[in-house]
């Protein structure tokens, strides 16, 4: 049976990226990477909230404190949820060719984030990405960051926790894998191929659900998302009513809804008068629930 969708706000994000439920306020939070903001919008209300970021905005968590962890063009970063951002940590300073991209918190508490060649020019545009630079990472909440494999990404993406192992996806190479957490060091090992050359789109973000499943926006033209087991056994693909799907989290009453959001990076005027709602905040009922964010700078908790 074919998933209910609405479209929630026509908010026409350039990178949608990123949205994560926080149910203490009742909101969702998401980033537009060239736009430089960060959003939050409760169900029901007529527009979001819009914040400006110092730099490309490419990531953001829930914190177990006040305010979030965020993820600028170099640094992660605590954002008072109002104006002010402190830094945290530098990623790859020696890379200035190099961006992050997804950001999530583990169930360790820390910031997992992933980096890749820059694909954004300094006035948004677009730029190629020439060589496959990017590498994953782990930042705690004292500031440490740790690199966690010697393993290069063209476009990190997907950070999905589960069994303990990491989900993780390459956008580039249209290849999802599958990781063991070493227990005690925390790195990454026994690396498996889970799903690849999936033939709508490419992996962008992601969410488990409630029933052990996981959830991946096919974003470049994908115009849907598709469920999975941990070992890449696919499960079902959802239509949505946006050819760039990026990320999804389950939030609102119950953590029942799926939510979606978008992105219209590249796409020509001609695109965007034939498909103006790229770029939107999407809702889907799927019938399954969906898992609480993980905190930053919380207690471990059991992957």
């Amino acid at each position: 049976m074919p998933a209910a969708v609405k479209l929630c706000l026509d908010c026409r994000n350039i990178v949608g990226e990123s949205v994560v439920w926080d149910e203490r306020a009742g909101r969702l939070y998401w980033v537009d990477i060239v736009g430089g903001t960060i959003h939050a919008w409760a169900p029901g209300d007529a527009e979001a909230h819009r914040f400006a970021t110092p730099t490309l905005v490419t990531s953001i968590g829930l914190s177990a404190a006040e305010g979030f962890v965020v993820g600028l063009k170099k640094t992660v970063t605590r954002w008072d949820g109002a104006g002010g951002f402190e830094t945290l940590a530098e990623i790859e300073p020696d890379l200035p060719d190099n961006r992050l991209n997804e950001g999530v918190v583990g169930p360790d508490g820390a910031f997992w984030v992933g980096t890749m060649q820059n694909n954004i020019a300094p006035d948004g545009a677009p730029q190629e990405i020439t060589a496959s630079t990017g590498r994953l990472y782990r930042v705690a909440a004292d500031g440490r960051v740790e690199a966690l494999s010697e393993d290069r990404f063209g476009i990190t993406n997907t950070l999905v926790f589960t069994g303990g192992r990491l989900i993780t996806a390459d956008t580039l190479r249209n290849e999802l894998y599958s990781y063991r957490i070493e227990p005690r060091s925390g790195q990454l090992d026994d690396k498996r191929t889970i799903l690849a050359g999936f033939e709508r789109g490419a992996p962008d973000g992601s969410c488990l659900d409630a029933e052990g499943f996981v959830w991946t926006c096919r974003v470049a033209g994908g115009a849907c998302l598709i469920r999975y087991a941990p070992d890449g056994t696919l499960d079902r693909v959802v239509e949505v009513p946006c050819s760039w799907p990026t990320s999804c989290t389950f939030g609102g009453p119950g953590l029942a809804t799926l939510y979606v959001t978008s992105a219209r990076f590249t796409m020509s005027p001609a695109q965007l008068v034939a498909a103006p709602h790229e770029g939107g905040l999407f809702a889907l009922d799927v019938g399954v629930r969906g898992r609480p964010a993980y905190r930053f700078g919380a207690a471990p908790a059991g992957a």
